[in-house]
């Protein structure tokens, strides 16, 4: 007498499975999600567990709705988008493995973009303090006598106050030869100019 395949297999279970292991598969297999593994990774473990528990995927249409949920979310919107959702689990493997192409494709295109902008922060970040030490040296430059003109302004205030300086002018001499400062002819500062003094030389000694 011929043997189907389902009878077969439920014998050949039956005979080296026991209920504790068939229970754990079956569990495992309700349980299957992708996670981390690759499309082909995630259909490898999908039809081994189906083949050891082929009660839970009794049809093509079962076959197609366990293999949808365990997909990732990002990837079976993806297959199940449009106006014809998969009926074939061929079908629906070829979409998810084209999906997972092209999310894949854009996870790397964003990686690059994210990469470029951090690169670009550290330049910019890198070249600020040479940017400001070069302006602050251009500005000592373009200004080298600020504070010499600064100086200058000081003498010229203490010039006209007559302070910080002292002056030596020629003594005259009168007719005895003695200098003007013990002689009858006193030296007296009329008034700046420019910022020198001007002087007169009395004719006569004041009483």
């Amino acid at each position: 007498m011929a043997m189907s395949w389902q009878d077969f297999v439920a014998e050949f279970r039956t005979m080296y499975y026991n209920r504790e292991v068939l229970a754990v598969q079956q569990d495992e297999f309700a349980n299957l999600k992708q996670g981390t593994m690759t499309v082909m990774q995630a259909v490898k473990k999908f039809e081994q567990l189906a083949r050891l528990c082929p009660e839970l995927v009794p049809s093509e249409t079962e076959k197609v709705r366990r293999m949808m949920k365990m997909f990732r979310t990002d990837i079976a919107k993806q297959v199940s988008a449009g106006s014809s959702p998969p009926t074939l689990v061929s079908d629906c493997v070829s979409r998810a493995i084209r999906a997972e192409y092209w999310i894949n494709q854009d996870k790397e295109a964003r990686a690059q973009i994210f990469k470029a902008k951090k690169e670009e922060k550290i330049i910019v970040k890198q070249t600020q303090p040479l940017q400001s030490a070069e302006t602050n040296q251009k500005g000592q430059t373009n200004n080298p006598a600020q504070g010499s003109k600064q100086s200058w302004r000081n003498k010229r205030k203490g010039n006209f106050s007559g302070q910080g300086q002292q002056r030596n002018y020629p003594q005259k001499k009168n007719n005895r030869g003695n200098e003007g400062n013990n002689s009858d002819y006193p030296v007296r500062i009329l008034h700046t100019k420019a910022g020198m003094p001007v002087v007169s030389f009395m004719q006569s000694k004041p009483d």
